[in-house]
């Protein structure tokens, strides 16, 4: 039973205390926590192992001590790893480079001439993200970047009928208190059935996909806030996976078109509106009755999943 308690109190107090930095980041314009997060989060695991290790050798040499103790190892790791980023932070106000060298912008535009598909790899170490159709070729990018950053390279090939087209950087991405200033806009033809996939170590991403012809979507967000945007009018099913570090998924959900996600959080919460729970899945009411279904599996390791449906949206703004 002591366990319990003990696992329970590492999550909340872990919670906290990043609410904690988080809250102080809003307080203090200019600090933004993802960053060191980005950088410094398997500390977290290093610290809850010590922890582990601490509660093991106490119960061997005294085997009532959790009995007797209020905070264990696992709590009291983190409640030191939090005291640290919070100094961290603090000390580093005002020796922050928020920028370094010449801030560039960049527009490449993508024609895969003859490709009747698309795989599109998009690797993003840190930074904002944009993501939407609208291109008139396979694919448009605009890319702002400061040089130290390094240059983002956007390569492309067409092999039989299906192009491939891959976004890389290469550069020291992320410092200890430093940000970045990679801001990248990526649009893609709506025609062109895509295989899409997206990895971002750290920042935003604001991903608008319906009505893309998806033919797969694959997310992986290492630390930070993304959305996902998948109303609109879709014509085939979709397999999608949305996996994540630390920090809060937005997924907006259509209403007219079937929907069944499966969403896991270590530790955080779950929130759905709209949408009914069913076993292990979150599914809409169109879910087994149109002829399209849109299958996610979301997984959140420390943080919040917020699963909105198109029909809950309009609702509250009818409201």
């Amino acid at each position: 039973m002591s366990e319990y308690r003990r696992g329970s109190m590492v999550g909340a107090i872990l919670l906290i205390g990043l609410g904690i930095l988080f809250l102080y980041g809003n307080l203090r314009p200019g600090l933004d926590p993802w960053w060191l997060l980005a950088r410094y989060w398997p500390l977290l695991l290093v610290f809850l192992g010590l922890g582990k290790l601490w509660d093991h050798y106490r119960r061997r040499t005294d085997p009532d001590a959790a009995s007797k103790r209020w905070l264990g190892g696992g709590e009291i790791a983190i409640i030191v790893l939090v005291v640290l980023f919070g100094g961290a932070l603090s000390l580093g106000r005002g020796r922050m480079t928020w920028s370094s060298g010449k801030h560039i912008h960049d527009v490449q535009t993508v024609d895969l001439a003859g490709a009747q598909s698309a795989k599109v790899h998009i690797e993003m170490p840190a930074g904002h993200l944009d993501l939407s159709g609208g291109a008139s070729k396979a694919l448009e990018g605009t890319f702002d970047y400061y040089e130290s950053e390094g240059k983002p390279t956007v390569s492309h090939e067409v092999v039989g009928n299906q192009g491939e087209v891959s976004i890389t950087q290469e550069g020291p991405h992320t410092h200890f208190l430093r940000r970045g200033g990679n801001n990248w806009t990526v649009h893609l033809n709506k025609e062109l059935p895509t295989d899409l996939k997206i990895n971002v170590g750290a920042g935003q991403g604001e991903f608008q996909l319906g009505g893309l012809s998806l033919t797969g979507l694959e997310i992986n967000m290492g630390a930070g806030q993304v959305t996902v945007d998948l109303r609109g009018d879709w014509k085939k099913d979709l397999e999608a996976t949305i996996e994540g570090g630390v920090g809060q998924a937005t997924i907006r959900l259509p209403d007219d078109v079937g929907v069944r996600v499966h969403a896991t959080s270590g530790i955080g919460s779950i929130s759905a509106s709209g949408l009914e729970h069913r076993d292990d899945y979150y599914v809409n009411s169109a879910y087994g009755k149109s002829p399209v279904t849109l299958r996610l599996n979301i997984d959140k390791g420390i943080g919040t999943i917020d699963l909105v449906s198109d029909h809950s949206s309009r609702h509250s703004s009818d409201e």
